[in-house]
């Protein structure tokens, strides 16, 4: 029995509950050996009568009896390591293997249980991160219904206030038509009382015998009474032409001062979410001049001899920024002054870059365009052209990736200019610049990236 338990290594005699040498050792119906009391203990403590090493559940718990043999080589096996102890001089390392077993097997248990640790720490620090989010969200969320409820409650009162002065309008000229009538129909009255009385008086003459009163009183019966020429005189009836409309035109006033304060608000919330953006110049086309600090872009008349990577754009005068977004929200300026032509938006880091492919969101664009000096597009499917009161000086690009939102705004003027919505981002976008030909001069002028002057 002592050969065969040197046969055997040592890790066949521990315990995988202590990780010490079998004491009394136990064979549960899976094949697996355990010290009777650690099993026992182990049991006694958990929910579910299972197998520590396997995890096989028993329906019932199993009876334990020593497996006598296991015993008798966990017997042997430590009386021939205390032998084996006794003949050395270093007594204190005859363990070793066993001792480092059992203290590796507890400094792995102790990583495993920091591990756990941390990632309950993660998972505590993500909910707070969650519930935090929810708070800004409702904080916004009730910022734009106090907003809402405030703008429409003025709304409302615009359109009550100017419906009542219509109608009082409206009725108060009624009513001078009315006094107008009132007045005809009086006089009118008047004179048909009096014509009448005087046709009594005719008729009452007309019938006397008494020739002397006939003769007296024919000169003053013979013609009729004073009366008034009616044939020019007519009601005035009041004209409402006109009247609804600048009543409407009158809200429509208040309705621009509104959108006016809101686009106010909705820039500056905007330019919070300001990022900082160069130029790429791996991606520019060669007859592109950038500047230093990678702010800048014009066109130039020498096309530059650069290698053509399949990141530089062949065709098109376009440049992307070197920054990409894939998640979140994100804002820049852009200023345009002195410029005849321009294109700017965002872009796909996938986009076909060595064509002439139409910057619309089918193919992974969404821009806003310049062109003949007043001519604004936005490159939607179809291409919209756009009404702006202003030239813009400074454009804003505003975008929202998880809401599928592109937003473009006059900065100068505060006034939107228009907005791609419903959009689906599903990759990395590019912020992308297009400064057009240099026009002769005409259009000489840089796109210059600028930082956002934004207040709270």
């Amino acid at each position: 029995m002592s050969a065969a338990s040197c046969l055997l290594s040592e890790e066949q005699f521990l315990c995988s509950i202590c990780l010490d040498v079998f004491t009394d050792p136990v064979s549960i119906p899976c094949g697996h050996n355990f010290c009777k009391n650690c099993i026992t203990q182990h049991w006694d403590i958990s929910v579910q009568c299972q197998c520590p090493m396997c995890k096989k559940l028993f329906n019932t718990r199993p009876e334990l009896h020593v497996n006598t043999f296991i015993s008798e080589m966990a017997a042997q096996f430590r009386k021939s390591a205390q032998m084996k102890a006794l003949k050395s001089d270093h007594k204190s390392h005859q363990f070793v293997p066993l001792k480092e077993g059992y203290e590796g097997k507890k400094a792995e248990l102790g990583k495993t249980e920091a591990e756990i640790q941390q990632k309950i720490q993660e998972r505590r620090l993500k909910i707070q991160e969650i519930k935090h989010s929810v708070e800004l969200s409702k904080e916004d969320a009730d910022r734009e219904i106090a907003d809402s409820v405030r703008v429409f409650t003025a709304l409302m009162q615009s359109v009550e206030r100017g419906q009542a002065e219509l109608i009082e309008t409206i009725q108060e000229k009624q009513k001078t038509t009315e006094k107008q009538a009132e007045g005809f129909i009086k006089e009118l009255e008047q004179e048909i009382s009096e014509l009448m009385k005087r046709t009594a008086e005719v008729e009452q003459l007309s019938r006397t015998e008494d020739h002397l009163h006939l003769l007296q009183s024919f000169p003053s019966l013979n013609t009729p009474p004073h009366t008034k020429d009616w044939t020019e005189v007519s009601v005035h009836r009041s004209s409402y032409e006109g009247t609804v409309r600048r009543a409407v035109a009158q809200l429509e006033e208040t309705l621009r001062k509104e959108m006016e304060k809101l686009l106010d608000v909705e820039l500056k919330r905007v330019q919070q979410y300001a990022v900082d953006v160069t130029l790429d110049p791996d991606t520019a086309h060669a007859n592109l001049i950038l500047s230093d600090d990678g702010k800048q872009v014009n066109h130039g008349d020498v096309e530059k001899n650069l290698p053509d990577n399949p990141e530089r754009f062949s065709y098109c005068f376009r440049v992307l920024g070197k920054q990409s977004f894939s998640s979140g929200r994100f804002y820049y300026e852009v200023q345009v002054k002195g410029k005849t032509w321009w294109g700017l938006g965002v872009a796909r880091g996938s986009i076909n870059r060595k064509g002439g492919i139409s910057p619309s969101p089918k193919n992974g664009y969404w821009t806003v365009w310049l062109s003949n000096g007043n001519e604004y597009k936005a490159f939607a499917d179809p291409r919209l052209l756009l009404s702006v009161k202003s030239k813009p000086q400074k454009v804003g690009v505003f975008v929202d990736y998880e809401e599928g939102l592109v937003s473009f705004y006059d900065v100068d003027a505060a006034a939107l200019i228009y907005s791609f919505t419903g959009c689906t981002f599903t990759e990395k976008l590019y912020p992308i610049f297009c400064p057009s030909t240099n026009d002769g001069g005409k259009n000489s002028a840089p796109l210059i990236i600028s930082p956002a002057n934004h207040t709270d």
